[in-house]
């Protein structure tokens, strides 16, 4: 034990997701029912959680139970409520949040967004739920509080199979390998490695945040931002409907460095017409839309479309 260590506690949020599902058959890893089991039961089974804590003292919360498809805007005003709170507390060294692997990217990017995290916020996942032969999901929990503990940590990552991912970079890139997880061009901020976090010399861990979690509105009345596809045969009908429904915003995923048809483009120029604020992106897994002089439509500096939509809808906030 480490006596300085002793009063300090690490909160752990708990939201649902693969990390929390359980199946009847244990070679089961696609056909489980995801948000199964409460966040402190996840971790009764971790053989040497409490030497690996070191001093450390757990604290439980479930904020929600979903799995991470049903994500909402209601659960994301919770929990960034909560983190705020949490982090507030002189005590508390950090927090971990448990969630689904289908949109944590999402998540992660809005508490990057809404919550100046001067403490590490650490998002982590599974790729199989806990019933499962052989979960990850105790490994990554193991992993994440490695990062909480570690003292150049700090601001929104996620954290999966190993790897620390900061919350702007990270993008899922595959439905089913336990490595499912990637930074991109930019590469991760760190590794963890038998406990120990070894950081990237080129990357450090941010805290940087847009506004403050604390003054966000009632998540029912975020605005309507929606994201649409460039793609063969593209024809801006989508955008008519959607502006027609009353779209306050729209990101589009584009086709390489940030193209749209003309068909679409004619929609696009009636929607910013009408006052609807439009963002460019690229559909392209790698690399970001490289600004044009000119552009008729600004480029998401380099989000991804998910997190372009998040960054617009935070803007239209204001």
């Amino acid at each position: 034990m480490v006596d300085s260590n002793s009063r300090q506690k690490i909160v752990v949020l708990g939201t649902g997701g693969t990390i929390a599902g359980r199946s009847a058959l244990v070679n089961d890893n696609i056909s489980y029912d995801a948000a199964q089991i409460d966040i402190e039961s996840l971790t009764h089974d971790i053989q040497g959680l409490k030497s690996h804590l070191d001093g450390y003292k757990l604290d439980f919360e479930q904020v929600a139970q979903v799995d991470s498809k049903d994500m909402n805007f209601a659960i994301w005003e919770a929990l960034a409520r909560r983190v705020v709170q949490r982090l507030a507390e002189p005590d508390v060294r950090g927090i971990v949040v448990t969630h689904g692997t289908d949109t944590i990217e999402e998540t992660a990017y809005f508490l990057r967004s809404v919550v100046c995290a001067d403490k590490p916020v650490v998002l982590t996942c599974a790729m199989r739920p806990a019933s499962a032969l052989s979960p990850d999901g105790p490994q990554n929990l193991l992993d994440a509080f490695s990062v909480v503990m570690d003292a150049n940590a700090c601001g929104v990552v996620v954290v999966c199979a190993g790897v620390v991912h900061a919350a702007e970079h990270v993008q899922k890139i595959h439905p089913y390998r336990l490595d499912a997880f990637s930074s991109g061009d930019a590469g991760p901020l760190a590794w963890i490695e038998e406990g120990r976090v070894r950081w990237s010399l080129t990357q450090m861990p941010m805290y940087l945040t847009s506004r403050d979690a604390l003054t966000l509105p009632d998540s029912g009345s975020w605005p309507q931002v929606e994201i649409v596809l460039n793609h063969v045969g593209a024809t801006g009908k989508v955008v008519d409907s959607l502006l027609n429904a009353g779209i306050d915003g729209l990101v589009v995923a584009c086709t390489g460095n940030g193209t749209v048809s003309d068909a679409l483009m004619v929609s696009l120029q009636r929607a910013m017409s009408q006052g609807v604020k439009v963002v460019r992106s690229s559909r392209c897994v790698l690399g970001r839309v490289i600004p044009v002089a000119g552009a008729l439509i600004p480029d998401s500096r380099g989000l991804s479309p998910v997190k372009a939509r998040v960054a617009l809808m935070l803007s239209l906030m204001d």
